[in-house]
């Protein structure tokens, strides 16, 4: 855990990880301090003032404001739920502003009903991804049960005015890869949604429905990958892109 994130009361008892993290692995007790951070919050130090066998309390004094997330957003075909988590929670630790999942045409419509797809289990991988990154600021979700109720919102008066849309497909030779595609600034007033296919990728359908909504269509090269190594090497393509990976923005 590269920070201790928390909402609500200042205090975790012994049944939480937090609570083994910090007295087992970081070695603190009564008086010591360790890194924290309010859920979408501010980021700061935290004192331990107790800890027993039944829980740790603590105090949080607040010192920087929230680190904003890139403006980068993803809609993605949902996968199988042992790589879903791994899928959430490395695109949250890169700093994905949303994730919105759905049900795809070809996908395995099991996978929608899987207990690793509940929002408290979806929410759970986000927030692993924000403690590894070592920052507060947790991903906007939405989970949709097709393309065509995800694009609805992803076009809703209270979407995002985008800057650009994109997407990623194995397609025939000629079609641009990502990093060739011809991209508008990415920013907080134009951001870029890309959107990637679940394991059987889109149908023709799909991709009709896709340019319809004004999405241009690249490729992430020759090879086929699984859908979270999709999502990563799409996401970390962007953010480089945009300026975002060398710390500038």
């Amino acid at each position: 855990m590269n920070i201790i994130l928390f909402e609500g009361e200042q205090y975790f008892p012994r049944s939480d990880e937090r609570y083994r993290h910090i007295l087992k692995v970081l070695k603190k007790g009564p008086g010591d301090a360790f890194f924290a951070g309010v859920v979408n919050g501010s980021e700061g130090t935290a004192t331990i003032l107790s800890a027993d066998d039944r829980g740790l309390r603590f105090s949080f004094a607040p010192e920087t404001p929230m680190r904003e997330l890139f403006p980068v957003h993803l809609l993605v075909g949902f996968p199988r739920p042992i790589q879903l988590k791994r899928l959430l929670r490395d695109v949250a630790s890169l700093g994905a502003a949303s994730v919105t999942l759905c049900g795809t045409e070809l996908g395995e419509k099991s996978y929608l009903a899987s207990s690793l797809a509940d929002e408290g289990a979806v929410r759970e991988a986000l927030l692993e991804g924000c403690v590894q990154a070592g920052g507060t600021a947790v991903p906007g979700l939405s989970i949709h049960p097709g393309t065509a109720s995800a694009l609805a919102s992803l076009s809703s008066r209270d979407s995002p005015r985008w800057g650009g849309l994109v997407l990623l497909d194995v397609v025939p030779p000629g079609t641009p890869s990502l990093m060739e595609l011809p991209l508008p600034a990415i920013s907080r007033e134009a951001p870029l949604l890309l959107a990637i296919g679940s394991e059987r990728g889109w149908t023709s359908g799909e991709r009709e429905s896709f340019r319809a909504a004004g999405f241009s269509v690249a490729s992430l090269g020759s090879r086929i990958l699984r859908t979270e190594t999709a999502a990563t090497a799409a996401l970390s393509i962007a953010l480089a892109r945009g300026g975002f990976m060398e710390g500038r923005k």
